[in-house]
């Protein structure tokens, strides 16, 4: 700084993630979200299984000759 400059104003710098809401946020039933959450994680699990099975059994049956 040379001799008779002035400090920045407190306000010039902001961070670039600065955006203030400008509402509150929409209320939302927490409770059923995670209840759709946990239900979709479920069903994938159980795919998973599902798959996993039908892979391990996947040979055809024998014929009695």
């Amino acid at each position: 700084m040379e001799k008779g400059d002035d400090a920045a104003p407190p306000d010039r710098l902001r961070p670039a993630n600065d955006n203030e809401p400008a509402q509150q946020p929409p209320d939302i039933d927490v409770e059923a979200a995670l209840t759709r959450i946990a239900e979709a994680i479920g069903r994938h699990i159980a795919r998973e299984h599902i798959r996993a099975w039908r892979a391990a059994n996947d040979n055809e049956p024998e014929t009695s000759k």
